[in-house]
Formats: C-alpha cells, structure tokens, sequence
C-alpha cells in the first residue's frame, strides 16, 4: 500500500483556523461503514447516534505549553524550543529552532532567567536532550512562559489557551491536543450520560510525531514516535464491561482508539497499566476493541487518515472526504468531525 494512496486534495481555506464559539456547533458528518451511507448533522445530534449500554472512551491528557523562546547565553541569539516528551525529572526531549545553534553544552536562557536549559545530546531525528534548572515549580514556569504549541497549519497564536484543550483534560503531558475532544461541552456530556452511555478515560500523551508526515511511499516501512499511556483498573473494567454486555466501545479519537488497541490483548480484552506504544494502524489490521469513532477531518497522507482508513475501508473514507470538500466542511484540529458506526 502506497502513501500516495491517501492523497487528496484540499483547498487551502477549508484549513480551519481558529475554533467555533460554541465547541458543539461544528458540523458532523456521519459515515455507515456497513452500508457506506452519509449524512450531514451537527455536532451536539450525535446523542442521537448512541446507545444506552454503550461506552464512549476519551482521551483526558493535557496539552501543555510546551513551545518556548529563549535565547543563547553567551550571543543572545533567538533560539525556540519545543518540548516533546519527559525523559527524566527535569531532562525533555525537544525539537529547537535553529538546531545548529544547540550543541551539546549549550545553555539556553527563557524569561529573563526564570528558566535555563542545558543541551545535553543531539537523538533521533535532530532532537536535542535538554536539562532545565530552575527555581520553584516546572509546570507553573510553563504555564508563565511558554506557549500552546498549535499545528504548523494553523497562522497565529489562539487568544484562549483552554480552547485548545478538551473539557475533560486532566494529565498534563500533550504536545498536540486529542482534537476529537474539542467538540464536547459539559452539557452535551450530561446528554449523552442521561441516555444511560457510560464515559471511560484513558490517558495518551499526543507528541509531535502526529503531525510529522510520512516520508515512505512504502506504508509498512513508516515508523512510529512513541508515546506514553495510562488506563486505571476501574477504566479497563468499565470498558470490559461494557463489551461483554454487547455494548459498544466509542473512541473519540485516533488516540483513544490507539490506547485501546495497544493494550488490549488477542481476545478484546483490555488490560490496565501504563507504558509507550508505537503502534501503527493502517489498512489490513485487524481491530480488537473498537466498534465506532469519532474522529476530525485529518492531513492528506497522515498516518490518522490511514488509521480512519483502517477501520471503514480506505474507498469509503476517501469518498466521505471529497464529499466534505465538495460540502465545505472545515479541516483539522478546529475543524469539523465524523462519527463512523
């Protein structure tokens, strides 16, 4: 299977830039993978798609502002880093603007000295290991400092930071927001709860490989960014249950849906506990856990695009997409959503 293969073309404006108003209004395209039938709704109608008995498994990671300026000691020059994933306590991996000015042994300063990161090593890809030192606590200097780290596809800056997070987003850890969240709103939660639809957290932490395109034409020969994950006993229970009852699994999102996948096992059972994955879901795998999916409108050539390929056949979803151009839908992390059932 070629990369090429998930090409489509987008115009440029259908690019969403900035969120809705009100994160339920988006529009939500809705794609029968049995039959490959199509209808157009809103968002906050997808009560009307759900069961009682069936469990909706979201994503409660948080995004962090991980992208932060600085400058070199010693020249000033500008340098940006962008935080990936915790190696250690104070030790991340990171992606820095310009590289060749990052070195090993390079001290960067961020806010005046607030903050003072140290390149330790160059790694994979041209990332660089760096140590901060600072005084007080990490997470409340980010939250002075740095800024939400959008998708290169998105011009400016968000005026509100909490718009590129999920209404549920607890554990901090995101360079990328799980964008099929974003559409929910408390009330529409309590909606869908009132239909008798339990809700199951889990945990994936979204890193930057999300957005990194796919520079194989061969599709088995991409490799995946790792990423960390937890599901707590009583989560795993819930969605166990809720299986063994012939209810369905919803995952909202490509990375609840990867979460679920990593950590089920051969017979669908989900299993509790933490740890990295790199899995890779593309046409031809086989789906241990997940019955339906909420999912926005992703990248030409993504790895998500394969993945919602994956699940309702890669004619059917590229069909669902040209038909949402035709239709004017909006594209990406504030675009609109499909549900596939």
């Amino acid at each position: 299977m070629k990369t090429s293969d998930f090409y489509y073309d987008l115009p440029q404006e259908l690019i969403a830039q900035d969120p809705l108003e009100e994160r339920s209004s988006s529009r939500l395209l809705v794609l029968d993978r049995k039959t490959g039938e199509r209808e157009h709704r809103v968002f906050r109608e997808i009560v009307d798609f759900l069961h009682p008995g069936d469990c909706l498994v979201v994503n409660n990671t948080k995004v962090i502002p991980a992208r932060l300026m600085g400058v070199k000691e010693g020249t000033g020059a500008g340098i940006e880093v962008l935080l990936l994933k915790r190696c250690e306590d104070n030790v991340w991996e990171t992606l820095v603007k310009p590289g060749k000015k990052a070195r090993p042994g390079v001290r960067i300063s961020f806010g005046e000295g607030l903050l003072t990161g140290e390149v330790l090593e160059v790694v994979e890809e041209g990332n660089r290991r760096i140590r901060f030192t600072y005084e007080g606590i990490f997470e409340e200097i980010l939250d002075r400092l740095g800024q939400m780290p959008l998708p290169p596809y998105i011009t400016h800056q968000l005026k509100d930071k909490n718009r590129y997070q999920t209404v549920y987003a607890r554990h901090e850890g995101s360079a990328a927001a799980p964008t099929a969240g974003l559409h929910f709103t408390p009330e529409l939660l309590e909606a869908i709860k009132e239909k008798g639809v339990k809700l199951a957290h889990v945990t994936l932490h979204v890193g930057l490989g999300t957005f990194r395109p796919v520079k194989v034409e061969d599709v088995a020969q991409h490799h995946m960014h790792s990423e960390f994950y937890m599901i707590e006993e009583e989560q795993a229970r819930l969605i166990n249950e809720t299986k063994g009852a012939g209810g369905r699994v919803i995952c909202v999102g490509t990375t609840s849906c990867r979460t679920l996948e990593s950590a089920a096992d051969e017979k669908g059972v989900l299993h509790a506990g933490s740890g990295w994955t790199d899995i890779f879901i593309y046409p031809g795998y086989g789906f241990k856990l997940m019955d339906a999916l909420i999912t926005n409108f992703h990248l030409p050539e993504s790895t998500l695009l394969m993945l919602v390929s994956a699940f309702s056949g890669k004619e059917q979803v590229m069909a669902a997409y040209e038909e949402a151009v035709k239709e004017r839908y909006r594209f990406f992390s504030f675009g609109d959503a499909m549900f596939i059932q």
